[in-house]
C-alpha cells in the first residue's frame, strides 16, 4: 500500500482515537496515542498504560522493534524530555532509530515544554508539529489543565425531561427515570473514560447512589467517587459509605465540619479532605478541584444536580456538557435542572459552544463544550 494514501492527518486521527481507549485509567499521567509508519504501514502502536507506564512512545517502539529504523513516528502529545520512573521518550526515540516525528500538540509540563521536540531536532529527526492540535488538546484536556490550572477537566453530566426537569418537586415522591437503557448505557461508559464520579451531598442524600461503572465488561474500572459534602451529612449508612472499603470513595468537606462526623466515617473507610468555603458557604468548587488535582486525578465526571451543576457552569468550570434529553414531559411542576441563569450561560456562544447533538435510543444527547 502506498503511503500516499494516507495523510498525516488521517495516522494523527487514529493515534487519538487509540489514545481514548487510555482515558480513565492512565492518571496522573495523560492517555496518549503513539503509532510508527513505514513505507505506508503501521509497524508498532502504542498507549500510555494502566497508571500512566510506560507511556505510548516506548510501547510503540517496542512493537515495531527493529522496523521503526527510518520510520515516522505519530504521536498525540509532545514526547517527554524529562526523567521520571523511566528514561525521556525523546531519547528512546531517537535511540530507536525513527527518522520523523510528527506531533499533535507541545506539553505544557513545564518538564517537557518543547524540550522533547529539541531533543528530537538536535539528533537531525524532522519534526512536524501541531497536526490535529484542536483534537489532540481536547483529548488530553484534563492533563493540560492540571498542569496549567491545578485542577482536572470536568464533564458535567445533566438529564432532562423534555420541558426541562430533573426531578419532582416533591422530595418525598420516587426517583424520576428521565433516560432509556440505551443512554443509560453510554453515561456507564462515560464514567469510565474519567478517573472520578463527583456529586453532591443532595444527590447523595436523594438517591442514594453507588457511582460505579456496572457495564458488562468494564467492572474492572473504579474511578474514584467523591462527594462535595460541606459539613459533613453523608449518613453512615449510605451506600457509598458502605462501600468504602470496596471502592475508593473521597468527601471534601468545607472548613470547620465537625471532625467528630469526620473521624466516624474515616473509621468506615471513607477518606476526608477539608478545603476553603466559598462566599454561600459551601465548599469552594475551584479549591475542592484543585485538591483532586494534588490527587493526580486529571478527569472528573460530574452527576451532581441542579446546584453543583449552576455552580460548575456559573464559575467556568464545566469543560465539557453532556445534556441528556428524554423524550417524555414532566408535565407538572418540578425541579429544573438548569436554572435560568445557568440556562443562559449555557446558550451564550461567548461561554459555551454547542458541538454536537446525537441520538442515544429515544433520548438526545447535547455535547457543550467551554469557550476557552
Amino acid at each position: 500500500m502506498s503511503a500516499a494514501l494516507f495523510s498525516d492527518e488521517d495516522y494523527m486521527a487514529a493515534a487519538i482515537a487509540f489514545a481514548r481507549r487510555g482515558l480513565g485509567e492512565t492518571a496522573p499521567n495523560p492517555a496518549v496515542g503513539c503509532l510508527i509508519v513505514k513505507d505506508g504501514v503501521i509497524v508498532g502502536r502504542g498507549a500510555t498504560q494502566k497508571g500512566g507506564r510506560p507511556h505510548a512512545e516506548t510501547v510503540a517502539i517496542a512493537d515495531a522493534g527493529a522496523a521503526a529504523r527510518g520510520a515516522t513516528l505519530y504521536v498525540t502529545l509532545e514526547p517527554c524530555s524529562h526523567h521520571g520512573v523511566t528514561g525521556p521518550c525523546a531519547n528512546a526515540i531517537v535511540d530507536a532509530g525513527v527518522a520523523r516525528v510528527v506531533s499533535a500538540v507541545e506539553d505544557p509540563d513545564p518538564r517537557v515544554a518543547g524540550r522533547g521536540h529539541e531533543i528530537l531536532r538536535k539528533a537531525g529527526i524532522e519534526v512536524r508539529v501541531g497536526v490535529l492540535s484542536k483534537d489532540a488538546s481536547r483529548a488530553n484536556l484534563g492533563h493540560i489543565l492540571r498542569v496549567t490550572r491545578g485542577r482536572p477537566m470536568v464533564t458535567l453530566k445533566l438529564a432532562e425531561t423534555a420541558d426541562g426537569f430533573a426531578a419532582s418537586a416533591n422530595p418525598h415522591d420516587p426517583r424520576l427515570m428521565i433516560t432509556g437503557q440505551i443512554a443509560n448505557n453510554r453515561v456507564q461508559v462515560m464514567r469510565a473514560m474519567h478517573d472520578a464520579i463527583m456529586i453532591g451531598i443532595g444527590t447523595a442524600l436523594g438517591d442514594d447512589p453507588l457511582l460505579t461503572v456496572r457495564m458488562p465488561g468494564l467492572e474492572q474500572r473504579a474511578p474514584l467517587r467523591v462527594v462535595l459534602d460541606s459539613d459533613l451529612r453523608l449518613p453512615a449508612r449510605s451506600r457509598l459509605v458502605a462501600t468504602a472499603k470496596e471502592k475508593p470513595l473521597l468527601v471534601i468537606a468545607g472548613v470547620g465540619a465537625s471532625p467528630d462526623k469526620r473521624a466516624s466515617l474515616e473509621a468506615q473507610g471513607v477518606h476526608v479532605e477539608f478545603v476553603a468555603r466559598g462566599a454561600d458557604g459551601h465548599v469552594d468548587l475551584t479549591q475542592a478541584l484543585q485538591a483532586l488535582g494534588a490527587r493526580g486525578i486529571t478527569r472528573v465526571f460530574s452527576e451532581g444536580g441542579p446546584h453543583v451543576a449552576g455552580a460548575l457552569i456559573g464559575q467556568g468550570l464545566a469543560d465539557e456538557i453532556v445534556l441528556i434529553r428524554g423524550e417524555k414531559p414532566f408535565g407538572r411542576a418540578g425541579l429544573p435542572a438548569l436554572s435560568e441563569a445557568a440556562r443562559q450561560q449555557l446558550d451564550n456562544p461567548t461561554r459555551f459552544s454547542r458541538v454536537s447533538e446525537s441520538r442515544a435510543g429515544a433520548d438526545r444527547l447535547i455535547r457543550y463544550e467551554r469557550v476557552s
